[in-house]
């Protein structure tokens, strides 16, 4: 999924663009107004974060020139301004949500997930992402979650990718190369670490007893493996 991040600050951009590639998402940069109008028409963006004091051209005139060429793009402001007017400013441009700086990463993956869903809700029948079964999980990827019972696990773009490359291919051995390729995208520059401490993370939050994985176990020297 792809993200256009318009931001002047070149450390708030970049720093961003880690957080939504950490989750998933492959970020476009522009550094002004007029670039993030470019780079809207070059890249066909499915979401679009602003910040509202650019040069070139405000988030706001941003915004209402997106929304004349699409309007149903989902729009996210970021901004220093915290008035109760900027916000209604933005929201009545069409803005779907409204992130005041400075922000913390919790705060920005929890609104990106909810753009997200709505995107993915938003789709057409025929491109939505059925739900499956890994373990005694439910995956849901259009939600963004997995169910265990009556418990909700949260999940990103990346986790979902990984577990239903797994669950496609049980019982086979995934080796590092397979996941970067399917889960991260050819052109990443693979790491071992970077999988790890993914794979690691994420069964914190999925398997039973992380330290006796059901459901993403390790094969030694090679990567992971899904026995269903």
């Amino acid at each position: 999924m792809k993200v256009l991040i318009a931001e002047d600050d070149d450390n708030i951009r970049k720093g961003l663009a880690e957080i939504l590639e950490s989750e998933g998402y492959e970020p476009v940069q522009a550094h002004d107004g007029k670039e993030a109008l470019t780079l809207f028409n070059e890249a066909r963006p499915d979401f679009v974060c602003l910040d509202i004091m650019m040069p070139g051209a405000s988030g706001y005139d941003v915004c209402r020139e997106i929304r004349k060429r699409d309007a149903r793009v989902p729009i996210v402001f970021l901004s220093a301004k915290s008035e109760e007017i900027d916000k209604v400013i933005g929201l009545e441009l069409g803005a779907d949500d409204f992130i005041v700086k400075p922000f913390g990463v919790k705060e920005v993956v929890a609104r990106i997930r909810a753009v997200t869903r709505r995107c993915m809700a938003a789709r057409e029948p025929e491109a939505s992402v059925a739900p499956f079964t890994i373990g005694d999980l439910e995956v849901l990827p259009n939600e963004l979650r997995a169910r265990r019972g009556d418990t909700i696990i949260e999940l990103s773009l990346r986790d979902v990718r990984i577990l239903d490359c797994l669950a496609r291919k049980r019982g086979k051995v995934l080796d590092r190369n397979t996941l970067f390729n399917e889960c991260w995208g050819a052109s990443y520059f693979p790491n071992s670490r970077t999988l790890d401490q993914h794979v690691s993370k994420l069964r914190k939050r999925i398997e039973r007893d992380p330290r006796n994985p059901a459901i993403i176990k390790t094969v030694h020297g090679v990567g992971y493996r899904y026995d269903g």
